[in-house]
């Protein structure tokens, strides 16, 4: 199999380099890297539609895994039509040039489509209403590739990390060590999910897909989030506790780290309270169980600090 990995720089698709190699050939590019050998003026900058499209048709693949997206979620509100083109746009013409191609699309969006209401997981069924200008144009961007009637799969994801790059557990760490008392939110509720796992599960769909080709209903949208769910303040309070247990330099006390509202601590995007998604169709059409967030974590922890 030939893939086409788009979006190799960020922490899925540099997750989703290693996970895909054992599948086939794969071409990885990001917005500033070169094209493949027989076209190398072309990149895969999102914010150039055609200029994507140009290069899907250059190289034929079989599958085309899109980890590239506009994902600063509070800049998107000052650049709507940038967020569009990245979200919305090229991964809609990716898809209309899989479509013709005969291929395979996958694709990843996020919690944002929703409105963050009520207290219960989301089924991939559930009613969307984004709330931001980002969760506003990956809906967009899920619609393009439905309405394109290519072959995709969608995986709906949320809180994403990784031990590459900045993350949530490293800016906690880091203030942890610096500050006498943090404040972190309490009523945003979701389930920290770690960008290796999404390249792994994204890698077992696509072997099952395309080892049963006949069968659609493999295909489609999912949510893939890691089990249990947590808010950022407990979320705070696992990382710090556990570097302190692992002699990690900590200054700040246990009691000094304090739950706050959203409402304290005002973005220019909207965030959604409820993150909760419902995973038992990604679990059962493929066989998998999703790990708890706090086995994830751990591992992340482990990694960056080298305990």
């Amino acid at each position: 199999m030939n893939i086409l990995l788009l979006g190799k720089n960020g922490q899925v698709g540099w997750e989703l380099q290693r996970a895909l190699s054992p599948l086939g050939v794969v071409t990885s590019l990001g917005h500033d890297s070169p094209g493949p050998v027989q076209c190398p003026d072309l990149r895969a900058d999102f914010s150039q539609p055609e200029q994507v499209a140009a290069l899907v048709r250059t190289v034929r693949p079989d599958i085309i895994v899109n980890a590239a997206a506009h994902t600063a979620v509070d800049k998107a509100e000052s650049e709507p039509e940038l967020a569009h083109a990245l979200n919305a746009t090229t991964p809609g013409l990716i898809a209309q040039e899989v479509a013709k191609l005969g291929a395979l699309l996958v694709h990843y969006s996020t919690d944002y489509v929703f409105d963050g209401s009520g207290d219960q997981p989301r089924a991939e069924t559930a009613a969307t209403a984004p709330l931001s200008v980002y969760g506003q144009t990956k809906l967009a961007g899920e619609q393009a590739i439905q309405a394109s009637g290519c072959r995709h799969l969608i995986f709906r994801t949320s809180w994403v990390y990784a031990a590459r790059g900045g993350n949530f557990a490293k800016t906690m760490l880091r203030l942890a060590a610096e500050r006498d008392q943090l404040k972190v939110i309490a009523d945003q509720v979701g389930a920290p999910t770690g960008a290796d796992l999404i390249a792994d599960v994204t890698a077992h769909a696509i072997r099952a897909v395309q080892a049963q080709p006949t069968r659609d209903d493999l295909l489609g949208l999912y949510h893939l989030v890691a089990s249990g769910h947590t808010h950022w303040h407990d979320y705070a309070r696992f990382v710090i506790e556990w570097a302190r247990a692992h002699g990690l330099p900590i200054r700040v006390a246990p009691e000094a780290v304090l739950p706050i509202p959203t409402g304290e601590y005002p973005t220019p995007a909207r965030r959604p309270l409820n993150s909760r998604l419902d995973t038992n169709r990604v679990c059962q059409v493929f066989g998998l169980t999703l790990p708890q967030w706090q086995q994830g974590v751990e591992r992340m922890l482990i990694e960056i600090s080298g305990k």
